[in-house]
């Protein structure tokens, strides 16, 4: 983690975030990524503590000064904050420091917009000192993406870690381009060690350099020809090797086309498990569809029915917990033609009680095998990659699930590194 201080913080607890930062260290041993501290976006009254610009993730962090140290803090994104049993006041009445902090995170993403890079989750830390030992947060809170801690280096990598949800490393050119929409400039190289992608332009990077050959620059070239003769004698193999290959392309492709379904139904995928952090993902099929509304329910479905959605792919995947339990897990991938539509989307889909996408089962598609998963009371996860939302359920298969479950969580959080195979 690279630290950047571009002006002063706005709260004692910073103090302890430059701290818990700087014990990270250079480079991305730990975290990586780019802090820059006491940042002040436009037309927002005062710095925050720091924007931190993870590989995986921004994380906007707010500080807190608490009136004394606490043991316990309840911190709700909606409601009177209490530390240790008592409601948290100031002259006026009660108060919330959470608001002010998801406003920060706004006026971040905003200037972030302006960067025409593929957009990151921005998450948003709110800091709290002098010193607090437990922070009790409701589970929606946590869904949304929002962290209140202490922030001692243990538990800030913690939030680091949960909040970095994109499903791959940010390209060091789109980092360049964030950066320098606050304001800042950084080398590509410095970037790359802090563990964004050194990738090439993307003209090139498309393509393919499997079977070109290294070419060996002879001294004593032959004349035109002996090249001409060489060329000749080369034809007859040239054709076998061609006639090889396109025998090889259309077997391969008559086999994808026989584990298609004609009729648009479910696409059955290899069994093989895909480990994620410890829990293995088996891909139980996917279904596509153009009509995203008539496969939502809720306010979801609203919003869908009245803003355009490009394409629908529901992945299904069975899950294999930490301590050996099997889950369900339904990834919803929704694209769309902006990036503007896909944040309105999850910021509907956040909501508690917000609805969401059913799973093929409501439609007549049972689920593999004997068991059937009811995602009724299913931990849910989001994440947005370029013009594309995800929208993660994940539910026990032998047992009743909670949304607070945190092994669910853990699940459903892990699901949205998956891809759909499409």
């Amino acid at each position: 983690m690279r630290t950047l201080r571009l002006g002063d913080t706005a709260s004692s607890v910073g103090n302890d975030l430059r701290a818990a930062l700087a014990s990270w260290g250079r480079g991305d041993g730990v975290a990586g990524g780019i802090a820059l501290i006491g940042y002040r976006p436009p037309d927002h009254p005062e710095p925050l503590e720091a924007v931190i610009l993870l590989p995986r993730a921004v994380l906007v962090v707010v500080g807190v000064d608490l009136p004394d140290p606490a043991m316990r803090l309840e911190a709700p994104l909606s409601g009177v904050w209490k530390t240790d049993g008592w409601p948290l006041t100031r002259q006026d009445g009660p108060v919330n420091p959470a608001v002010d902090a998801l406003g920060a995170t706004s006026a971040v993403s905003d200037a972030l917009e302006s960067a025409r890079a593929e957009p990151l989750p921005t998450g948003t830390v709110v800091a709290v000192g002098p010193y607090v030992g437990q922070v009790a947060q409701p589970s929606a809170d946590l869904v949304r993406g929002v962290r209140i801690l202490h922030p001692e280096p243990k538990s800030l990598l913690t939030a680091a870690r949960e909040l970095s949800t994109h499903t791959r490393v940010c390209p060091a050119t789109d980092a360049r381009r964030m950066l320098a929409a606050l304001g800042v400039e950084l080398d590509h190289a410095d970037l790359v060690a802090e563990g964004f992608g050194d990738v090439v332009a993307p003209a090139v990077a498309a393509a393919s350099t499997t079977f070109i050959p290294k070419v060996a620059l002879e001294a004593n070239r032959p004349e035109p020809a002996q090249a001409r003769q060489r060329s000749l004698r080369w034809l007859p193999i040239a054709a076998v090797v061609l006639v090889a290959v396109l025998l090889i392309t259309g077997i391969a492709v008559a086999i994808s086309s026989a584990d298609e379904d004609p009729g648009g139904g479910q696409t059955p995928h290899s069994s093989a498990a895909v480990p994620v952090e410890g829990i293995g993902y088996t891909a139980r099929g996917t279904a596509e569809a153009t009509d995203c509304a008539a496969h939502a329910f809720g306010d979801v479905q609203a919003w869908l029915q009245a803003n355009r959605c490009a394409r629908l792919i529901r992945a299904r995947f069975e899950a294999a917990g930490r301590d050996g339990r099997q889950a369900a897990v339904l990834v919803s991938v929704l694209r769309f033609a902006g990036s503007a539509s896909g944040a309105e989307l999850r910021a509907v889909a956040d909501r508690p009680g917000a609805g969401g996408v059913r799973d093929q089962a409501a439609e007549g598609v049972p689920w593999p095998g004997d068991r059937e998963p009811a995602f009724t009371s299913a931990a849910y996860a989001s994440g947005r990659e370029g013009n594309s939302v995800k929208l993660v359920q994940a539910v026990w298969l032998d047992q009743t699930s909670t949304p607070e479950d945190p092994a669910l969580r853990e699940i459903a959080t892990g699901a949205l590194r998956l891809g759909t195979g499409t």
